[in-house]
C-alpha cells in the first residue's frame, strides 16, 4: 500500500526575503526611471535612488555620447531627515502609488536649461548646465513646473496656483478666489485615481499663459478618516465622491501671466479626461458624460474660450480611456486610440496605423513620431513600438514586460523580464542601441518556480507556482489562488518580479495559482466588457473557478480539497467573494481592503461598470458581498487599513457588522495607520505576510 506523504517545505530564510522586500519597496529602489531626453539628443535626465535600499531619489544626468553619468541634485544632502508633505502632496502620491521620497518628480523647459522640483515641500531648481540648485519657496508646494521658455515656475499651494518669476522673483497668485472648497490647478480624486490624469495646469508652448483646472468639491459629501488609534487626533475629512453622488465640479480657464482670464465654455460634460497642449495645435480637451459611453475630443479657441469637437469615440458599454491622448504630432496631426475592429488601434489624422490585433496600451510620446506600448497576440508581454513613416516598428525585442520613455527618435527602454531579476534600462537611437543607464535594486535572492499556462475555452492566461525543489512524488499540494482579477490590472505578465510575492508563498508548502480572467486588459475591447452589464462578480468569480478546474484537471500536485485564495483590493473583493459564494470550491480566504458594497466606492469606476445605483439598484445588491454574509460557511481573514481614503475600512466594518449579524464567525485584522497601499513599516509588512501563512496553514490543516 502506498502512503502519500504531505510535502514540507524546505527551512528557507523567510524573515531576510520579507524584510528585504518591504525595505526595498518591492526590490524597485535603485531602478532608474521618470527619462527626459534632451531636444538635441545629447543627455537624458532621469530620477534613481543611491542604492537598493535607499527610499531618497536623486536627479541624475547621462551623456549619450561618453556614457558618463551624473548626479545633478544629490537629495541626500537636500532631504537629511523625514520628509514633511503638505495633504495634497500626500494625497497625489496616494494616488500614483508613489512610496519613495527625494525628488520623486520633476520638471523641464523645452531648451532642458532648468528643472524645478521638490524636496520635503519644499520648491528647487536647478540650472542644468551649470549644476547649481537654488531653493524657491520654502514648503508645502506641489507639482511644480517650469514655462517652456524657462522664465517662469508655477506650482500648487493652499489649494491656489502661484507662478514665479525667475528673474526677479515676483512670487503671486493668478487667482484670488476664497473658500476651502476651491481649488486651481489640483487634480480632483477620481481624475488621479481612475481616469490617470494628475496634473491640473498645462503651460501654453509660448510660456504665457497657463490652462487651469478649476474645481470645487462643494456638493461632493464629506467623510471622515479617523485614528481610533490616537483619539485625541482629530479626524481627517475628505470629499468622496461615492456612487450616485455628486462629483466635483471641474472647469476652465485660460490665465495669462499679464492677468488676464478667459474662461473655456463648459460644455455637457462630467469628466474632464485629459488636456494635451503643445506647439502642434491649439489645446485639446477629452471629456466624457456621466455614463462615460461617449469620449469626445474637443479643442479650445484661446481667444475666446469656445471650443470644437474634433472626434467622438462611442461605445454602449464605456469608453475606455487611454493614457496619452488625445495629442498633436509636431506637424499638426491628431493621434488617438480607437477602439475598432476587434482591437485599440492607434489613430493618426484620422488614418489607424496599427493592425487589428496589436493592442495598444498607452502613448508614451507624440513629436514628429509617435512612441507607444502594445501587446500582440500575448497578453502577458508588454512591448515598445514607434511609427515609422507608414508603418509600426517594434523597438523591444526580448520576451518581457517593457516601459517605454523619451522619444520615438531617442527612446528608453525599461524591460522586466522572466531571464533576470530586477530591471534592465537601455537607450536607442533610431531603434539602435546606444547606451545603458545603470540600475543598481537588490537581487531578491528568487527564483520563480513557474509554469505558463493557457487553460480552458476561454483560453485564460494563468501561471502556476510551485515550492522551490517540489517534486511531484512529494505529493499534493494544497492550493492557494492569488489573484487581483479586476479590470485594469493584470498579475501573470512575462516578469520575475511580478512573481515573488506568489514564489515565497509557494515556498511555505503551496501551489499557488495566479490567473488574469474576463475584464483585465491586453486583449481587447470585447474580452473587457464581458463584465459589462453589472456581471462583474459573475464573470470574474467564474474565471479563477473555471480555471482552477481547468488546471487540477491536468496537474496533480492541486489539492481541490484544500483551496484557499488571498488578494487586496479587487482581489480582496474577489477573495471574500469566492468563500461567500463558491464555498464548495474554496475552503480559506484573506480578504485584504475589500469592496464590499459598491455604493461605497467613487463613480468613476463603480458606474463605469453597475450604473447608478438609483437606476440599477439590482446590480449593486447583486455585487454586494453584504446580502451574502449569512451564507459564510467558510473561514474569511479581513485585514483592512484604518487610514484607507480609496477603499475605506467602512467596507470591512460594514461586512463584519453584517457578519457579526448573521452569526457567522470571522477574523478582522485593522492596520493602524495604513492607507491603501499595502503597510510599507519593514517590521508590520513582513509580520502581515506571516500572519497571513500562519492563518492559512491552520485553516487548511497544512503540515509545517
Amino acid at each position: 500500500m502506498l502512503t502519500t506523504v504531505p510535502f514540507v517545505p524546505p527551512v528557507t530564510s523567510d524573515q531576510s526575503f520579507l524584510r528585504e522586500q518591504a525595505r526595498t519597496q518591492r526590490f524597485t529602489l535603485g531602478a532608474p526611471k521618470e527619462f527626459r531626453v534632451a531636444p538635441d539628443g545629447s543627455r537624458l535626465l532621469f530620477l534613481r535612488a543611491e542604492s537598493g535600499y535607499d527610499r531618497r531619489h536623486s536627479l541624475w544626468s547621462l551623456d549619450l555620447g561618453t556614457g558618463a553619468e551624473t548626479k545633478v541634485v544629490d537629495a541626500a544632502a537636500l532631504l537629511p531627515g523625514e520628509e514633511e508633505l503638505p495633504p495634497e502632496e500626500r494625497a497625489r502620491r496616494e494616488r500614483v502609488r508613489e512610496t519613495s521620497g527625494g525628488v520623486v518628480g520633476y520638471a523641464v523647459d523645452d531648451a532642458h536649461t532648468v528643472a524645478a522640483f521638490t524636496v520635503s515641500g519644499t520648491l528647487y531648481t536647478v540650472d542644468l548646465p551649470a549644476g547649481e540648485v537654488t531653493l524657491r519657496v520654502d514648503g508645502a508646494v506641489v507639482d511644480p513646473r517650469p514655462a517652456p521658455t524657462g522664465t517662469h515656475v508655477a506650482y500648487v499651494r493652499d489649494r491656489r496656483l502661484r507662478v514665479l518669476d525667475l528673474a526677479t522673483g515676483a512670487n503671486r497668485a493668478l487667482v484670488d478666489e476664497e473658500g476651502d472648497d476651491i481649488a486651481w490647478g489640483l487634480a480632483e480624486f477620481v481624475a488621479a485615481e481612475e481616469m490617470g490624469r494628475t496634473r491640473g495646469y498645462w503651460w501654453s508652448p509660448d510660456g504665457r499663459t497657463l490652462l487651469v483646472e478649476r474645481s470645487d468639491r462643494a456638493g461632493v459629501p464629506k467623510w471622515s478618516i479617523a485614528d481610533p488609534a490616537n483619539p485625541g487626533t482629530p479626524p481627517q475629512t475628505v470629499a468622496y465622491p461615492a456612487a450616485g453622488e455628486a462629483n466635483v465640479d471641474v472647469s476652465l480657464a485660460l490665465l495669462g501671466l499679464d492677468g488676464s482670464r478667459v474662461d473655456v465654455r463648459r460644455g455637457d460634460w462630467e469628466y474632464l479626461v485629459a488636456v494635451h497642449w503643445s506647439a502642434g495645435g491649439p489645446p485639446l480637451l477629452a471629456v466624457q458624460p456621466r455614463d462615460q459611453r461617449r469620449l469626445e475630443v474637443h479643442a479650445v479657441d484661446t481667444t475666446d474660450g469656445s471650443t470644437t469637437l474634433l472626434h467622438a469615440e462611442t461605445d454602449p458599454d464605456w469608453v475606455e480611456i487611454v493614457a496619452g491622448v488625445p495629442a498633436w504630432t509636431d506637424d499638426g496631426r491628431l493621434v488617438w486610440v480607437s477602439a475598432a475592429d476587434g482591437g485599440y488601434r492607434l489613430v493618426v489624422d484620422g488614418t489607424p496605423v496599427t493592425e487589428p490585433g496589436l493592442q495598444v496600451r498607452s502613448v508614451l510620446h507624440v513629436g514628429s513620431e509617435v512612441l507607444f506600448s502594445a501587446s500582440a497576440d500575448d497578453p502577458t508581454q508588454i512591448h515598445v513600438y514607434r511609427t515609422a513613416g507608414d508603418g509600426v516598428q517594434r523597438l523591444s525585442d526580448v520576451d518581457g514586460v517593457h516601459i517605454g520613455g523619451g522619444t520615438a527618435a531617442v527612446t528608453v527602454l525599461s524591460s522586466w523580464s522572466m531571464e533576470h531579476s530586477g530591471l534592465e534600462v537601455s537607450v536607442l537611437r533610431d531603434g539602435a542601441p546606444v547606451a545603458k543607464v545603470a540600475s543598481d535594486t537588490v537581487d531578491p535572492g528568487l527564483v520563480p518556480n513557474i509554469t505558463w499556462l493557457t487553460v480552458g475555452e476561454r483560453r485564460l492566461r494563468a501561471a502556476l507556482l510551485l515550492p522551490t525543489g517540489y517534486r511531484a512524488e512529494d505529493g499534493p499540494l494544497p492550493v492557494l489562488l492569488d489573484p487581483y482579477g479586476g479590470p485594469h490590472a493584470q498579475r501573470v505578465l512575462r516578469s520575475r518580479n511580478a512573481f515573488l510575492t506568489s514564489q515565497w508563498l509557494a515556498d511555505q508548502g503551496f501551489a499557488v495559482l495566479v490567473v488574469d480572467g474576463r475584464g483585465t486588459p491586453g486583449r481587447g475591447p470585447a474580452w473587457e466588457k464581458e463584465i459589462a452589464g453589472g456581471r462583474l462578480a459573475e464573470v470574474t468569480l467564474a474565471d479563477q473557478v473555471d480555471a482552477l478546474h481547468a488546471v487540477a484537471a491536468e496537474r496533480p500536485e492541486l489539492d481541490l480539497s484544500r483551496v484557499a485564495i488571498r488578494g487586496w483590493s479587487y482581489g480582496g473583493y474577489l477573495a471574500a467573494l469566492a468563500v461567500l459564494r463558491r464555498p464548495d470550491v474554496f475552503s480559506a480566504a484573506v480578504a485584504g481592503a475589500p469592496v464590499t458594497d459598491w455604493s461605497l466606492y467613487d463613480t468613476h469606476y463603480t458606474e463605469r461598470y453597475l450604473g447608478r445605483p438609483r437606476d440599477e439598484p439590482e446590480a449593486y445588491r447583486r455585487n454586494s458581498l453584504l446580502a451574502d454574509a449569512a451564507e459564510l460557511r467558510r473561514p474569511l481573514l479581513l485585514v483592512h487599513g484604518l487610514a484607507d481614503d480609496n477603499v475605506f475600512v467602512a467596507h470591512a466594518l460594514r461586512l463584519s457588522a453584517a457578519l457579526l449579524a448573521a452569526g457567522r464567525a470571522h477574523t478582522f485584522l485593522p492596520l493602524v495607520g495604513a492607507t491603501h497601499m499595502t503597510p510599507q513599516a519593514e517590521e508590520v509588512a513582513e509580520n502581515l505576510m506571516r500572519l497571513q501563512v500562519e492563518w492559512l496553514r491552520r485553516e487548511l490543516e497544512v503540515v509545517r
